[in-house]
């Protein structure tokens, strides 16, 4: 690892008459990105961002109100500042490039509060190449010790109403379908109403608004506002000022309204503002795990990217269910014993069991604590014997913990929950919070929940067990820490496309590379060969929008070191030709390189599979057709491959004929051009094989 520290040009402009009016530059190494921290003449400080000479964040103020303390914390005097800069490469232990390289210049400002309260605080900016990260922090000090946040004052001004890709503020839900309008178009509450298929909804108001958020400007440039390594503090929304075109942040509060609890020394989390004029900029950026810590477990050799299948979509499409009673169990011994045999056959590495537990019968929708004890089974389900039977498959059951949202009862129960794990030779969990959360009046995004989450990871750690996160608050890089943490839901999965009301549109996982995807790897669950819903009840109208080849090139397009066939056994094997495809294709890679971008358009992204020479090409599309020319200049000159082409047949359409596929091969190289031809709701997969 190369590391330096070089002082860092910085360009202070002092006011003829008083510190206080200074104003501090810092740019990229790159010299694209430019920002300014103001101090006004009235003390408030401001910063302030521009893109190649164009406006990004107009001058913006930062400050805090503490509710302990009573203290407003809106106007300072800078006491100095301090520069520097990194330049230095890791490798993380499993992703999308086989190393990262860190390189930003660094301005950290110290603030003094002008009202007299004697509180110090710095305030900290990393510039990369691809945006920009900043904090807050509060060292350790006589004039503050124990402080409570009542609110974060964190602006984002903009200079005109730009084309805005958000989702309606939620303190308990991001599985929103995303939303295209104008900055000033915005209506949370109007798009909320019509979600019905979402379990809990805890709106903010009519102009509040998740992050990730992204945003289009009219000269091109694409702006993303989101956050990076979360812990001990909430998730930030965003409240809009119409009027100024300003958005606020605005932090989830707990039971009784605070926001954070925090003890000196202490800080926030970075906030992050990415931009670039190209849209592939964005999901290849690695500025947001760049920001979370190294990780925190020094053997890590334990830790595995895995493909597994499971016995789970069969209850949402009427198949089975998750609870005993009723006589349609999905989770009993020879059932499982039929995912166990088609995932050995298959080469999968593990099998997600659901509803294994006994309490299923009124787990959702009481507010009840002790629902689940997570180690006794169904007495139809015998775990020991199918643990021995995977075992000599050479393939693992995956845990599942649905939590129900009492988190107090998962929080007693962890240990052994996690000890009965490792006594039947499980190294793999999926976690849920489903409903509203315990300890009552707790939101899933609040300050509890958040350590709750890092709880889990770090609990799981010391049992050496991979968490899979569902329902949890958004992810914001903490994978670098946390390494086992591989992967979270955290938004709109595969599952909604049987939710009757909206379901999943085409559009919707062209989006998630620019928004939820920024923050760390997505269980969307790929993969689904059957399209009308109806399989098992004539009377279901819901489907998926999608072609069978799209549903290929999601395993390219969405990354997740844990992957999941998520269809059912026996619809794979009428298309064992196109399943040929997700077996072959890696969890885990050595490079990544986006191509061709447009959000919610189109994203045609190129990855090279770890240790190996070969690549995977992965196209989508929206609910339009078109035709992306794929150059394959990323290949390795000189050499020839074999391409293995999953594509759209010739009359594929997402509604009228989504089976219809074509698998061909030919022979390439470095020099040659593709041209890929996608369907309405379409894609293309491809395997470059080195000869």
């Amino acid at each position: 690892m190369h590391k330096s520290l070089l002082p860092l040009l910085l360009f202070v402009f002092l006011s003829t008459q008083s510190l206080a009016q200074s104003s501090f530059r810092v740019s990229s190494p790159d010299r694209a990105i430019q920002v300014t921290v103001q101090n006004t003449p009235t003390g408030e400080v401001t910063y302030q961002i521009r893109y190649k000479g164009k406006p990004v964040i107009q001058p913006s103020s930062l400050g805090f109100m503490l509710q302990r303390p009573q203290v407003t914390l809106n106007r300072f005097t800078i006491a100095g500042a301090d520069s520097s800069r990194t330049d230095e490469t890791w490798k993380p232990v499993w992703g999308e490039v086989s190393q990262i390289r860190n390189n930003y210049q660094e301005l950290g400002v110290r603030l003094l509060d002008k009202a007299g309260s004697g509180i110090a605080m710095l305030v900290r900016f990393r510039v990369f190449n691809d945006g920009v990260g900043f904090r807050y922090e509060f060292p350790e000090q006589t004039a503050l010790t124990h402080f409570i946040v009542a609110d974060e004052r964190t602006q984002f001004a903009f200079a005109a109403d730009h084309t805005t890709f958000w989702q309606p503020g939620d303190y308990d839900s991001n599985e929103y379908l995303y939303n295209t309008t104008r900055l000033t178009e915005v209506n949370a509450i109007a798009a909320a109403a019509k979600e019905k298929d979402i379990a809990l909804q805890s709106l903010i108001g009519p102009n509040a608004v998740q992050t990730p958020l992204l945003l289009k400007t009219a000269d091109g440039l694409y702006i993303s506002l989101y956050e990076a390594a979360l812990l001990n503090y909430p998730v930030m929304h965003l409240q809009l000022d119409k009027a100024k075109l300003t958005l606020t942040s605005q932090l989830t509060p707990d039971a009784v309204g605070n926001k954070a609890y925090l003890q000196t020394p202490a800080h926030t989390p970075w906030r992050t503002i990415l931009v670039s004029d190209k849209a592939t900029d964005l999901p290849a950026s690695k500025l947001i795990l760049n920001l979370n810590a190294p990780s925190t477990i020094a053997d890590p050799s334990w830790i595995k990217p895995q493909k597994f299948v499971g016995m789970w979509w069969e209850m949402h499409v009427g198949k089975a269910t998750w609870e005993r009673a009723g006589g349609k169990h999905g989770a009993n011994t020879q059932n499982v014993k039929k995912y166990i045999d088609f995932a050995a056959k298959y080469g999968f590495d593990g099998v997600l069991v659901e509803g294994w537990n006994v309490g299923w019968e009124d787990w959702f929708g009481n507010w009840k604590e002790d629902v689940f004890d997570f180690v006794t089974p169904y007495p139809d389900y015998d775990l020991h014997s199918l643990t021995a039977y995977a075992q000599q498959k050479g393939v693992r059951l995956i845990m599942h913990h649905e939590t129900s949202g009492s988190v107090t009862n998962y929080e007693r129960r962890m240990d052994a929950a996690f000890q009965y794990m490792q006594k039947q030779g499980m190294n793999t969990v999926k976690t849920g919070y489903v409903g509203r959360i315990i300890p009552r009046g707790e939101h899933h995004d609040s300050q509890w929940m958040v350590n709750h989450y890092q709880r889990v990871a770090e609990k799981a750690a010391q049992y050496r067990i991979m968490i899979d996160s569902h329902e949890s608050a958004h992810p914001t890089g903490l994978h670098r820490t946390y390494p086992n943490w591989m992967a979270s839901e955290a938004a709109r999965g595969s599952e909604f496309n049987n939710a009757p009301t909206l379901g999943i549109t085409p559009e919707h996982t062209t989006l998630l590379p620019f928004t939820r995807m920024l923050g760390g790897p997505m269980d969307f669950t790929p993969g689904l060969f059957r399209f009308r819903l109806n399989q098992f009840d004539s009377t279901r109208t819901t489907r998926v929008r999608t072609t069978l080849a799209k549903q290929l090139a999601l395993y390219v397009t969405l990354y997740s070191p844990l992957q999941m066939a998520a269809d059912l056994p026996e619809n794979y094997e009428r298309h064992l030709d196109a399943f040929q495809f997700i077996r072959d294709v890696p969890v885990d890679w050595d490079d990544t390189k986006v191509i061709a971008a447009e959000p919610g358009d189109y994203i045609l992204t190129a990855r090279k599979g770890k240790g190996t020479a070969n690549w995977y090409v992965g196209a989508i599309t929206d609910e339009n057709s078109r035709d992306l020319p794929l150059p394959l200049d990323f290949l390795e000159p000189g050499k020839t491959y074999e391409a293995t082409i999953y594509r759209d047949g010739p009359n594929a359409d997402w509604d009228t004929n989504p089976e219809a596929y074509v698998i061909e091969k030919r022979s390439v190289t470095a020099k040659t051009k593709l041209t890929l031809r996608l369907a309405k709701g379409g894609g293309c997969a491809i395997q470059f094989i080195r000869r």
